[in-house]
């Protein structure tokens, strides 16, 4: 199994054959795995050094001679450190900068709290003209790339660190904006992005031994997210759980909760990190200890189902 940050950049690499882009990092390659697309097309590629604000600008200039540009650090240091030049420099001007931030959520492990990025995708969907895309296995990653060089503007695109989980067998075709029914059911709705999308499809099998039927649905087009699909299974099963490995507020959960409180009222439960910062541990003792296991997720279900 391959973590998404090291699918990300097979797919840079990949990709680096049949289309003109460059790619930054800061300091970070081999981390962020940029270094795939180095090692093939250095002349395309520029190490930033430890200086991720300065990198964001570059990329914002730069992508101005007609050519997209990727820039990639880890997510505490791209959503946090370099905020102000996302938003004025690359998001405000609408520049063709695509951000490939590795390292997010709590389940990266021992890294600790300084490191585990739990607001990027509430601070990414916050700016205007910004897309927003968490992947969950190696093959949506690659899709994902494929799609946010496809499109002319600003993509925030969110990696794991662990292994992750193979959802898809084959490769897919992605679609920004479009969600994925991993799983149809009739008795509530798991939405999930990134690592939590596979621990919610073996929630979906714990709740089957409850007699509970469980929709799954793979969100990783976080902005713009895919409204209908959404108000179909809110409808269709009367209740939402969402799953994350991101602060509960301002990220997928609130996203869903924003779109069913419009178009469709709906009991919703929010599985993710309770407004508290990460510690340092291996990622299974960070998902016990936050809640972010298969098991966490079917007690939600159940929890809204008793009602």
């Amino acid at each position: 199994m391959l973590s998404t940050r090291e699918a990300y950049g097979a797919a840079l690499a990949a990709e680096g054959d049949g289309r003109n882009f460059y790619v930054l990092d800061a300091d970070l390659s081999k981390a962020t795995q940029t270094v795939q697309f180095a090692n093939r097309f250095p002349h395309r590629f520029f190490d930033m050094g430890i200086a991720e604000a300065n990198m964001m600008g570059f990329a914002a200039g730069l992508s101005t001679c007609n050519v997209p540009v990727v820039v990639s650090t880890f997510a505490a240091f791209a959503a946090g450190r370099a905020y102000d030049q996302i938003r004025n420099s690359i998001a405000y001007p609408n520049c063709n900068v695509k951000i490939g931030a590795t390292h997010g959520g709590i389940l990266i492990g021992a890294d600790g709290g300084s490191h585990q990025c739990i607001e990027d995708l509430a601070l990414m969907r916050a700016i205007p003209n910004m897309v927003v895309l968490c992947p969950c296995d190696e093959m949506e990653t690659r899709a994902c790339v494929k799609a946010a060089l496809d499109y002319e503007g600003p993509v925030y695109m969110r990696f794991g660190r662990s292994p992750a989980a193979q959802m898809f067998d084959h490769p897919i075709k992605f679609e920004i904006g479009k969600g994925t029914v991993l799983k149809d059911g009739e008795d509530v709705t798991i939405i999930a992005v990134g690592d939590m999308v596979s621990r919610s499809v073996r929630a979906a099998e714990l709740l089957a031994e409850h007699g509970v039927r469980a929709a799954v649905l793979d969100m990783a087009s976080v902005k713009p997210i895919d409204r209908e699909l959404i108000v179909q299974y809110a409808r269709k099963t009367g209740r939402v759980v969402t799953a994350e490995d991101h602060n509960v507020m301002g990220g997928l959960g609130s996203a869903v909760c924003e779109v069913l409180s419009k178009e469709c009222p709906t009991p919703v439960a929010m599985v993710g990190v309770q407004d508290r910062f990460g510690r340092s541990g291996s990622p299974e003792e960070l998902a016990e200890y936050y809640g972010l296991t298969a098991e966490c997720i079917c007690q939600s279900a159940l929890n809204l189902i008793k009602g």
